[in-house]
């Protein structure tokens, strides 16, 4: 492995208790629970509205699933979708599918049926776990796919499955429309199988032969062009961020975390299902965000880290109760997917002495590849290279390298980034550069370097909208849209917003028959039944012509542009 050149200006700044790179097992993340569970075996690996499960059972369990996968067919390096909001079951579905030596293919539950067809067929996948109330997108979009294409088997489980018994103490218990929704169980459609006959089934599985270079993951992330793109992380890639971020975050088997991001995406992923398992750490679950609740589990658990989105700490802040949580248990409060506000921080560390840590990564750096040291973090930014990451600032078109304080493209090279893309050689090529004898992955993301090491971002090369934190890419957004009856043209940019930061806005030509008949309502409504929440536009300008280049292609740049201008009048 090449090494961090030493001169790089971050290591003057590197925390001292720290080794500058770290020695990762050789086995695979299945490993890491199995080791856990003959270590800790009664000690609660998850808590789910009061009920623990502990390692020993989440091992067992796990075993059940991979048992009951082998049975079906489930060979090794066959792909399995995984859809579902956080609990325990995503995690024991998660490792059963690595325990049968296949591959997780985490997607994101708010997505549509028309989104899910993409999974299949692109995924190549032939079995789905899924929780019962997207069971019906599954079967929907299972019909919408070719027949030699579709999933073979499902499983299906219910939240409660998981959930305490009996009634659930009112201080860990959800809010009422959330408990709705936890407790609901739609009619299992035909040929899905209940997660509870499953683990009854206790099927024992085959021997685990999957190594640390074996394909383990493959998290989809949209880009400039085209449908989401799966990229693929090994054991190994994976096992790196594992080991790291608890020497980084002084995560031990003494941590009890805080787990609400959502585990489909790599950050909740990496803190809430990989690392715990690794450090033997206990983690209180929350499948969706209520500050509320995330404030009593707190107080009520002591929760040491917690990892989340800054949005998160603005509405914990503005309940009015926050001054009656007790969040002196923290010790590491970090996060990412948006820049921390000055007077947030501030208040963070004026009432509670609590320093946070932003970091920076991408779904093609398994979370960070970048992060502040906890005990010295500068506000509004990535941090520093971690173990092993070399970065650099570099001119987008030259790709020669810039002094400190110049904007360019970042690019990294660290043994925690992908292996490329799946089934998409040409985006794998472009995607990488060799910068001093070594290959560096394409961020695709402007920023700059001071002094220090630190890094900076600024602007990004690729269109994305960032908002709360969910990244939405545009030409997705797009090519759904041109399934709408109506649309003869859509260009999607981002516009400003008081509490998400940006916000998805459409700028759309009607089919002429359209015209009239049409309103920005309709688009929208039709937008919430076909994506996911977080892409729909919430503002829908119709227009009679979109802005085009000599080529033909919508020239984006120049309504973004527009939009901004008209954010910095109002």
């Amino acid at each position: 492995m090449s090494k961090v050149p030493a001169d790089r200006p971050h290591f003057k700044h590197w925390p001292k208790r720290l080794p500058r790179e770290v020695v990762v097992p050789e086995t695979s993340l299945w490993e890491n629970l199995n080791i856990a569970a003959r270590r800790y075996p009664h000690k609660p690996m998850y808590v789910f509205f009061g009920r623990p499960l502990t390692f020993s059972q989440a091992r067992d369990q796990s075993e059940a699933v991979a048992g009951w996968l082998q049975q079906r067919g489930v060979k090794k390096g066959d792909r399995v979708l995984l859809y579902m909001q956080n609990c325990p079951q995503y995690a024991l579905a998660y490792y059963g599918i690595l325990r049968a030596d296949a591959v997780v293919v985490p997607v994101n539950p708010m997505n549509r049926a028309d989104e899910f067809t993409h999974y299949i067929t692109d995924a190549q996948a032939r079995f789905a776990i899924c929780s019962a109330d997207l069971a019906g997108i599954v079967e929907a979009a299972n019909a919408m796919v070719p027949e030699a294409d579709r999933l073979q088997d499902v499983i299906v489980t219910r939240y409660t499955d998981l959930m305490p018994e009996g009634d659930i103490e009112p201080e860990l218990a959800p809010p009422p429309a959330m408990d709705t929704w936890l407790r609901s169980d739609p009619p299992l459609p035909a040929g899905f199988t209940r997660w509870n006959e499953v683990i009854a089934a206790a099927v024992r599985p085959g021997p685990h032969t999957a190594q640390a270079d074996d394909l383990a993951l493959l998290p989809y992330t949209s880009g400039t062009t085209g449908n989401p793109k799966g990229c693929m992380h090994t054991h190994r890639t994976l096992m790196h961020n594992v080991v790291g971020g608890g020497l980084w975050g002084y995560a031990a088997a003494e941590a009890v975390s805080l787990g609400v991001v959502p585990m489909f995406h790599i950050t909740g992923m990496m803190y809430g299902l990989l690392s715990p398992a690794y450090s033997g750490s206990t983690v209180v679950l929350m499948p969706r965000w209520d500050r509320e609740l995330a404030g009593r589990l707190i107080s009520r658990f002591q929760i040491t880290h917690f990892t989340c989105i800054p949005t998160m700490i603005i509405d914990l802040f503005g309940s009015p109760n926050y001054a009656s949580f007790n969040l002196k248990s923290l010790r590491y409060l970090s996060g990412g997917g948006a820049a921390m506000p000055y007077a947030v921080a501030e208040r963070l560390r004026d009432e509670f002495g609590l320093l946070f840590a932003e970091g920076y990564g991408l779904t093609e750096t398994a979370a960070p590849s970048h992060a502040n040291p906890p005990e010295s973090p500068k506000l509004q930014c990535l941090g520093m290279p971690i173990f092993g990451v070399d970065s650099r600032v570099v001119d987008p078109i030259t790709l020669t390298e810039l002094p400190p304080g110049e904007i360019g493209e970042i690019i990294t090279h660290g043994p925690m980034v992908f292996k490329g893309y799946w089934r998409h050689p040409e985006a794998t090529r472009a995607a990488f550069v060799e910068f001093e004898g070594k290959t560096f992955f394409r961020t695709g993301d402007l920023g700059r370097m001071d002094e220090d090491g630190y890094f900076f971002i600024t602007d990004r090369l690729k269109r994305m909208i960032n908002a709360s934190g969910f990244k939405v890419w545009p030409a997705e957004v797009e090519l759904l849209l041109y399934k709408h009856p109506a649309v003869q043209e859509a260009c999607i940019i981002s516009a400003k917003d008081a509490y998400r930061g940006e916000t998805v806005k459409a700028v759309v030509v009607l089919r002429t028959e359209a015209k009239g008949k049409t309103t920005p309502e309709d688009i929208m409504a039709w937008s919430r039944e076909h994506m996911a929440a977080y892409k729909v536009p919430k503002i829908v300008e119709f227009v009679e012509t979109l802005p085009k280049s000599g080529s033909g292609k919508v020239m984006w740049r120049m309504l973004q542009d527009q939009q901004a201008q008209a954010d910095s009048a109002a």
